[in-house]
Parts: structure tokens; sequence; C-alpha cells
């Protein structure tokens, strides 16, 4: 019992860091019905960005609180990845918007493979490393054994269930939120009734830009190495987690996220770790048999 809590914990960090990159998938696909398959370079790059930072302010600037670094942190990595969001929006997916629906998704990934090979020339090609922080771990005696929980675990947990509650609260109750439904459902008929369309696809964007930039810098807290390639592995699985949670879901998001990393994590630990993918992409083809919509999407209406 004590062997299964502790992969359940390792199960639901792994998903929580996938559930808050699909978040950026299903709200960039919501609004304009496309896939964003440059958000996990977007991912990656905020995770060099937020090493990068916390370099610069522990080892020059001389922070000694790791807390208060990490906070600096967070808020300038959601500036400056915010901005990468709204730049792939304004070049790989506005000037297209109008056009046939593989023209931007070639769009993106060519967006995508600038980002990776920009960040290979700028930083080179080998791991980039980051001493252990907030190595503080919990004990938690279960029966015969024990559990342990880390304090980066938990803070991972804690911070995607505020996100999304946040999230969830901006889309339902603000006036961003209703643009951005309005634009869902039908664009051309939200901009007749005076919805800024363009600011509202920018602003969806920036969200999911800042979201990703969450996620890096908790992947790095985490894991402590990034490299040039995290960016596909990761955001292909954040985009299963998408699908199988239902795209254009926000909770669909999540919980698709938390599935994908509950999946990989028991099949490692129980089966053999090298058929750890092919575990999660079969439960996404089965999933997708019997619930195409995936498992809180909703099925597309068709208008006529």
């Amino acid at each position: 019992m004590d062997y299964f809590l502790q992969q359940l914990i390792n199960g639901l960090t792994l998903g929580s860091i996938y559930g808050l990159i699909a978040i950026g998938y299903t709200m960039v696909y919501g609004i304009i019905g496309m896939v964003n398959f440059a958000h996990g370079d977007v991912f990656m790059v905020s995770a060099f960005i937020a090493l990068i930072l916390f370099l610069i302010l522990t080892q020059i600037l001389g922070i000694a609180a790791i807390g208060f670094a990490l906070l600096i942190v967070l808020v300038l990595g959601m500036a400056l990845t915010s901005l990468w969001g709204w730049v792939i929006e304004r070049l790989a997916y506005r000037p297209l918007r109008g056009s046939f629906r593989l023209a931007p998704l070639i769009s993106a990934i060519g967006m995508s493979i600038f980002l990776s090979n920009f960040v290979q020339l700028m930083q080179g090609p080998n791991n980039k490393s980051l001493e252990p922080i907030l190595t503080n771990v919990l004990v938690i005696p279960m029966g015969a054994g024990t559990v342990t929980l880390a304090e980066k675990q938990l803070l991972i947990m804690v911070v995607t269930a505020a996100l999304l509650a946040i999230l969830w609260y901006v889309v339902q109750r603000t006036p961003l939120g209703r643009a951005q439904r309005a634009c869902e459902q039908d664009r051309q008929m939200a901009a007749l009734l005076g919805v800024d369309v363009n600011r509202t696809v920018a602003l969806t964007f920036i969200m999911g830009a800042a979201l990703a930039s969450v996620a890096g810098l908790l992947w790095i807290t985490y894991y402590g190495v990034v490299s040039f390639s995290d960016g596909f592995v990761p955001g292909i699985k954040a985009f299963t987690a998408a699908v199988l949670g239902g795209i254009g879901s926000l909770p669909g998001a999540v919980l698709g996220g938390l599935l994908i990393g509950l999946i990989e994590t028991f099949w490692s630990a129980y089966f053999s770790i090298d058929y750890k993918d092919v575990a999660a992409f079969s439960i996404l083809a089965i999933v997708l048999i019997f619930m195409p919509s995936g498992l809180l999407g909703r099925p597309d209406v068709e208008k006529v």
C-alpha cells in the first residue's frame, strides 16, 4: 500500500505539470479551432527563462531567500513567456486565420522548429541543470512502510489546483471570459456584437503562455534539468491530455493531464518503463473509440 500511495503522489505531480500545459492547448483550440503545436516549445522556453532568472537572482544578485526568488521568477517568467505567446499569435496565426485550415498548423510547426533551434543555438545542445531546491520532505508512516511527500510536489499540486480555479472563474465570471466563450461559439457573430476578436484571441494566447510559464518553472524546480528538446515530448503528452479530457474543456485538460501522469507512473512502477508512452497513447485510443469527444468534452454541433 505504501508503494502504491507513493506512486500515486508521483503520478499526480507529473500529471499536474501536464495539465497546466494542456490548458494552453485547449484554450487556443476552443477559441480558433486550431492546435498550437508551438505551445510545447513555449513551455521549454519558459523553463530556460526560469532557470536563467533564478541563477541571476541567487548567484549574481545574491538573493538568499529561495521562496522570494521563486516568486520573482514566477512573475517575470510569466511576463516574458506571455510576450512569446503574443508574438506567436501575431506572426504564426493572425495572418493565416482566414486561410485554409492546414496553413496555421504548418505555421505553428514552423514556429516550434524555430524556437527549438533558437534555444539550441543560444544555450547549446547540452542539458542545463539547477542545484536541488525545496528539498524538504514530509515522511508519512503508512503501515509497515512510509510515504514521502516532497515540498515541491505539494507546491506543484497546490499551484495547479489554484490556477485551474482562477482560470475557471475568469472564463465563467468576467467580461474577458464572456468574450472568449462568444468567440468560441461564433467569431463572426461575436464581432458583429462588438467583441474585439483579435484582442480576445491574443489574450487567450497570452494566458496559455503564462500557464506554460508556470509549468516551466515547476518543471525546472522538480527535475532540476532542462534541454532544448524538452518541448516536444511534454508538449505531445500535454496535447494528448487535452484530447483525452476533452479538448475545449478546462477541467478536462487538467483531468487528462492527471490521468496521463498516473498512467505513466504506475506503468513504470509495475511494468516496463520502456512502454509507458505506449500505455498512455493506448488508453487515449481506447477512450476515444467509446467517447470521441473525450471524458469531459462536448460533441460538436454542426450549424446549418
